[in-house]
């Protein structure tokens, strides 16, 4: 689903995206953007929640710069949501082996 990834970018079905984003399932979020810039917090991840994903991807950054916050980690686990917090280059490997396998939401920080 995922073609690929850089810097600034993610290619998606042939179509680029400059802007962080969010993936649940098959449907793409582009503009996808947190409260707090580089902490994930469960508030801004509503729409996430909602779609009840088996297994949930977060790529932080190239670097890994994104922080998630304690309240969704526990979330994750009260819910039984696999959750996956990976550079965004590794999280797009991960995301992309297991679209076709789980119920799967993908956010992902296209920059640091």
């Amino acid at each position: 689903m995922i073609d690929s990834y850089s810097f600034g970018q993610i290619i998606i079905k042939g179509k680029r995206y400059e802007k962080d984003l969010l993936i649940l399932g098959e449907m793409i979020h582009p503009n996808w953007w947190r409260k707090s810039g580089h902490h994930l917090t469960l508030e801004d991840i509503g729409e996430v929640l909602l779609f009840s994903p088996e297994v949930l991807i977060v790529g932080t950054g190239a670097l890994g710069r994104m922080i998630i916050s304690p309240e969704v980690k526990e979330f994750c686990l009260e819910e039984k949501i696999d959750l996956q917090v990976l550079t965004t280059g590794e999280a797009i490997k991960v995301f992309n082996i297991l679209i076709n396998q789980k119920k799967i939401a993908g956010l992902f920080h296209l920059t640091c």
